[in-house]
C-alpha cells in the first residue's frame, strides 16, 4: 500500500458521468445546511476536489500527440476516432475528448468553488492551509482550460448549478488568468513546502505553478522571482539517478514538486474510464500484444516519433529511460510484440506499464498506479532559466539553471553550453522538449512560442492555437458563445 493522500470518491462527490456537461456537472453535492460543520467535512470535500486530477491522463496524452513528439497510434485509424482528429489537426467542435477534457475540468473547478462557497461556515485550527490547497486545485483545473480553449466562463466562489449557465459568457482569458495568479499567491502563502499527508499541494507547487502561469503571459520578472525564491529556498533537487524518476517505486520523490496521485484500489470500464484510481494513460501507452520482461501489454497510443527520439544529442543518457527502440529491446530480450497504427518503433518509457508482482492490479491498463509527474525541479530549473534569458534578466544564470539539467543528462559537465542571447532561447526550448518528452507540454510550449506553425504537420496559424469549445457547451448556454476562429 502507498503511503500517501488517495484520491478516493465519497459519495456525494461522485464523478459526472461521460455524457455530462459543464452546466450540469456533480449534481449531487450534499446539502449545505447538513455539511460544512466540521473539519472533516471540508477535508472530505477538499478530496473530491483533488480527484478530478487523475482524468488529466487525456490532457496529458493530448499536449504531445498534437505536437511533433507523438502519433496516435492505436489499433487502427478509426481507434478513438477524437485523438485520431487532434493529431492530424481535423478536430472539429464534436470532438469527444474535447468534450471530456472540457467537462472534467469544470467539474474540478466546480467541487473547488463548492468549498469556497462555504469557507466561512466553520472555523476549525489548519483552515487556511485547506483553502489554500482547494484554490491550487482551482488554478491547476483553470490553467488547463485556458491552454487549450482560451477564453472560459470564469466562475469564482460557487457553484454552478442547472439554469445558471444562460447567464454565463465566456471571460477573456486575462480574466482568468488575474484568478489564477491571485489563487496561487494565496495558495502559496499559506501551505508549507511539506505537508503532513504525501501528494498534497504545497508552497512549492504552487510557486512553480504560479512561474509557469506567468511565463505563458510572457511575465517575465515575476516568473523569474518566484522560480528563483523557489529554487533557492525550496527543499527539491534534481534526483541523481534519472533511471528511476518514473519507476513506480520511487514517487514523490526529492524532485517532485507536485504529481497526480493513482493507486490499483480500483477498476473502471472503458464506459467511465474516469471512474478509475489508477493511470488510464499507462495502459494506453503500453506496447500491443507485448510478451517479455518489464512491461506489461497495452493499446500502442501516444508513439513517439523518429523525429523526437531524433533530437536526442549524442551521449544524452535520457533518451532511452524517455523512449523505449521496442526493435532494440526485442533483440536484447526476445521479447515479442504486434504492432498497432502508425508504429513507429517506439513507446513512451515513462509512462508504459511495467510487471509489478506485488501489486495487485486487477488490469494493467485501467488501474495502473504510476504517478504523473505534473511538475519536476528539473522543469522549474528551466522554466526559470527560460524567464532570465527572454527576461533579459541574466543569461548567466539562466545558464547555471540550464546547464544542472544537462550535466545530470550527460552525467558531466563536458557538453555543458555557454552561449547567449536567441541561441541560448533556442537551447533551452530544446532542452525542455528532451526534458520533458513524453510528459504532455510540448504541444502548448510550441504554441506559446510562436513555433507551432512550422513544427507541427497540420497546423493552421490562427486556428490551432487552441481546440474548440464543445458545440454541445455553446448549445447548452443558448448558443451565447462564439466559437474559437477557425472552427
Amino acid at each position: 500500500m502507498k503511503t500517501r493522500i488517495t484520491y478516493l470518491i465519497a459519495a456525494m462527490f461522485l464523478i459526472a458521468s461521460c455524457s455530462d456537461s459543464f452546466v450540469d456537472v456533480d449534481p449531487q453535492f450534499p446539502s449545505s445546511e447538513t455539511f460544512f460543520n466540521s473539519e472533516q467535512d471540508y477535508q472530505n470535500a477538499l478530496i473530491g476536489a483533488y480527484d478530478l486530477l487523475q482524468t488529466t491522463y487525456l490532457n496529458v496524452m493530448l499536449g504531445d500527440i498534437a505536437s511533433n513528439n507523438t502519433l496516435a497510434g492505436g489499433e487502427s485509424a478509426n481507434d478513438t476516432p477524437g485523438i485520431q482528429e487532434i493529431d492530424d489537426m481535423i478536430h472539429t467542435d464534436e470532438n469527444q475528448q474535447l468534450r471530456d477534457i472540457w467537462g472534467w475540468m469544470f467539474a474540478g473547478v466546480n467541487r473547488a468553488n463548492f468549498i469556497m462557497e462555504f469557507q466561512d461556515k466553520t472555523d476549525f485550527e489548519g483552515k487556511e492551509n485547506v483553502i489554500a490547497q482547494t484554490r491550487f486545485l482551482r488554478a491547476y483545473y483553470y490553467f488547463e482550460l485556458v491552454k487549450f480553449f482560451g477564453d472560459v466562463p470564469l466562475v469564482v466562489d460557487k457553484r454552478v448549478v442547472f439554469g445558471e449557465q444562460f447567464d454565463l459568457v465566456r471571460n477573456p482569458k486575462a480574466e482568468v488568468y488575474a484568478q489564477i495568479e491571485a489563487d496561487l499567491i494565496y495558495a502559496e502563502a499559506n501551505m508549507p513546502y511539506v505537508q503532513t499527508d504525501v501528494g498534497r499541494a504545497t508552497k512549492g507547487s504552487a510557486q512553480a505553478l504560479l512561474g509557469k502561469v506567468y511565463i505563458y503571459q510572457e511575465k517575465f520578472s515575476e516568473a523569474a522571482t518566484v522560480l528563483e525564491d523557489l529554487i533557492n529556498n525550496g527543499p527539491y533537487q534534481l534526483l541523481s539517478d534519472y533511471s528511476t524518476m518514473f519507476e513506480n517505486d520511487n514517487e514523490n520523490n526529492v524532485e517532485s514538486v507536485f504529481e497526480v496521485q493513482y493507486t490499483d484500489e480500483e477498476g473502471a470500464g472503458f464506459g467511465c474510464l474516469q471512474c478509475s484510481e489508477g493511470n488510464i494513460a499507462v495502459g494506453f501507452n503500453g506496447i500491443r500484444n507485448y510478451s517479455g520482461p518489464l512491461f506489461e501489454s497495452g493499446f500502442s497510443f501516444n508513439v513517439p516519433t523518429q523525429n523526437a527520439y531524433d533530437a536526442f544529442e549524442l551521449g544524452d543518457n535520457r533518451r532511452d529511460i524517455a523512449i523505449l527502440n521496442i526493435d532494440a529491446w526485442a533483440a536484447e530480450t526476445g521479447a515479442t510484440f504486434s504492432t498497432g497504427h502508425e508504429h513507429t518503433g517506439y513507446f513512451n518509457r515513462k509512462y508504459i506499464a511495467r510487471q509489478e508482482g506485488d501489486l495487485n492490479t486487477p488490469d494493467a491498463n485501467l488501474t495502473n498506479p504510476n504517478n504523473y509527474r505534473a511538475i519536476r525541479f528539473a522543469e522549474v530549473l528551466l522554466l526559470a532559466a527560460e524567464a532570465l534569458n527572454r527576461g533579459g534578466i541574466s543569461d548567466s544564470r539562466a545558464l547555471e539553471y540550464l546547464n544542472r539539467v544537462r550535466e545530470r543528462a550527460f552525467g558531466n559537465s563536458d557538453s555543458n553550453l555557454n552561449v547567449v542571447g536567441n541561441a541560448l532561447t533556442n537551447a533551452i526550448y530544446r532542452e525542455r522538449r528532451v526534458e520533458l518528452v513524453g510528459e504532455g507540454h510540448h504541444f502548448f510550449d510550441l504554441v506559446r512560442t510562436g513555433r507551432a506553425a512550422n513544427a507541427i504537420p497540420g497546423f493552421t496559424p490562427g486556428k490551432n492555437e487552441l481546440f474548440p469549445i464543445p458545440r454541445i457547451e455553446i448549445e447548452l448556454a443558448g448558443n451565447n458563445w462564439e466559437q474559437n476562429p477557425g472552427y
